[in-house]
């Protein structure tokens, strides 16, 4: 049983118009990936509810987009004061459904509580503007106005910041919005509706369906009339087709997608920090994020001294359940994940890659894999060029700077990329060089929520964090007034 400070923080149905529904389609179980035991059983929304959750945030939008924005705004805050207070309760039931270590997940909430902190007040400095007249007789104005209704579908490695982020900024511009989370992880996000609805966020306002059958629900959350705009996070083959489906009713569209992130070592590197970094960014959350280093560059002068070193740092890992206190690594999100890093060592080891650690199903069994390091990793080999979402780290080496920045921009993705240097001067060269939308050197940590956050090429559409986050849920909208001298 989860020992919640707060029991009625676990809920069990769907929040549609501010009221706890059960699912069209039956029920489903939330499945702990540590102990492959049932967490609860949960309300299966289907199409039909879906669209009642559509029509709920249309009919809402009508109120909730004309509020002013100081208004939202300490609704807002009250929401955020909330998940502050509740950080504890909603680490575990986090760590309950997706698995990652307890101090993780509590983190995750604090991370996501702080988007909605930033665009409480954010909302309030979105200004429109009055543009020279061409005329004496006119004049010209822009205004921002939210675009209407989101839906929103989110996965089930973040399943609290994944949330808080998109829905921060979308109710803050006085969007409504219909959350699909991740089948695999429902519980945080009827949490988040749980604390929604003590702030006083009116009914319709957020609004979340959870289903396993995720294709006729995200059919709603495309192509309904009254959705004004769908964002998505998740795999880039999903991403297409969703995006696909958008087109048909023109939609305005966010997407955060598939990455491929190098983390690029240096001759002239702090080995040491480059260690940590690398670490923090390849085995957080079991590997299992789309900023997670994929791709390991070291130079050739310096592999010997950093294999050595990483492969101490590895062996330290503690693997466990997330509710235990030392454990650092938790559980893949399935089996499957578990037959697919697999597969990923089984295909590197044909193609002549070596086992230096780990390689194989942990031995606590289930879901747990051992933290894994490989070398003589060669760019034919799927670890290369697939998101891995997984504990193996995959180390290549080079010999020149232009030889590394182009294979690490040799790739269809382009989400983030990470490089250790002390050379200021190769700090910006490699920075404008790097095709990706988010750069971190000598660091393997930058997430946060007064920057923008999103991908190149493959890997998205759109930003969400700071400033260009908020801006995804406005339309802007020209006047011209004539007639001014008449």
């Amino acid at each position: 049983m989860l020992n919640l400070k707060d029991r009625n923080l676990l809920k069990s149905k769907n929040y549609i118009n501010g009221k706890w529904k059960k699912g069209g389609a039956g029920k489903f179980d939330v499945i702990n990936p540590s102990k492959n035991n049932k967490v609860i059983t949960v309300a299966n929304g289907d199409a039909a509810d879906a669209t009642k959750a559509v029509e709920s945030a249309a009919s809402a939008f009508k109120s909730w987009s004309i509020m002013p924005a100081k208004e939202r705004a300490v609704l807002l805050k009250g929401w955020f004061n909330l998940l502050i207070e509740n950080s504890d309760d909603l680490g575990a039931i986090l760590t309950a459904e997706q698995g990652k270590p307890l101090s993780e997940s509590i983190g995750e909430v604090c991370s996501g509580a702080a988007f909605i902190e930033y665009y409480a007040e954010e909302s309030k400095r979105v200004l429109g503007s009055t543009i020279p007249t061409v005329s004496n007789d006119r004049r010209l104005q822009t205004y921002k106005q939210p675009v209407g209704v989101v839906g929103c579908v989110t996965p089930w490695n973040f399943p609290n910041a994944m949330i808080a982020r998109k829905a921060a900024p979308a109710l803050a511009s006085g969007c409504t919005i219909v959350i699909k989370p991740a089948t695999e992880t429902p519980l945080s996000a009827l949490a988040l509706c749980e604390l929604a609805d003590r702030a006083g966020i009116p009914q319709g306002v957020i609004n979340v369906v959870a289903g396993n059958n995720s294709r006729e629900i995200g059919l709603v959350l495309t192509q309904h009339p009254k959705i004004g705009k769908f964002t998505f996070t998740g795999s880039t083959s999903i991403g297409k087709v969703l995006m696909e489906q958008c087109a048909k009713g023109i939609k305005k569209v966010s997407l955060e997608l598939g990455g491929n992130s190098p983390f690029i070592v240096f001759d002239d590197a702090d080995i040491d920090k480059a260690i940590k970094d690398c670490i923090a960014t390849k085995f957080r959350n079991c590997g299992q994020t789309c900023v997670c280093t994929n791709r390991i560059y070291v130079h050739q002068d310096i592999k010997d001294q950093f294999l050595e070193k990483l492969k101490v740092a590895i062996s330290n890992l503690t693997v466990g359940d997330g509710f235990e206190d030392t454990t650092q690594i938790g559980p893949l999100i399935n089996k499957a994940a578990v037959n697919e890093m697999n597969d990923f060592i089984n295909d590197a080891i044909k193609k002549g890659a070596n086992i230096i650690l780990g390689g194989d199903q942990h031995k606590l069994g289930g879901c747990f894999y051992q933290p894994t390091l490989i070398t003589g990793v060669t760019d034919k080999m799927r670890v290369a060029n697939e998101e891995i979402f997984g504990p193996i780290a995959a180390i290549q080496t080079f010999k020149t700077e232009e030889d590394v920045i182009e294979r690490a921009n040799n790739t269809n993705y382009g989400l983030a990329a990470y490089f250790a240097t002390r050379d200021i001067g190769r700090v910006i060269r490699v920075a404008e060089r790097l095709e990706y939308g988010i750069i971190s050197s000598n660091s393997g940590v930058f997430a946060t929520e007064v920057a923008p956050f999103g991908g190149w090429k493959e890997s998205g559409l759109g930003s969400e964090g700071g400033q260009e986050g908020i801006a995804e849920f406005y339309e802007t909208k020209f006047h011209s007034m004539g007639g001014i001298d008449s």
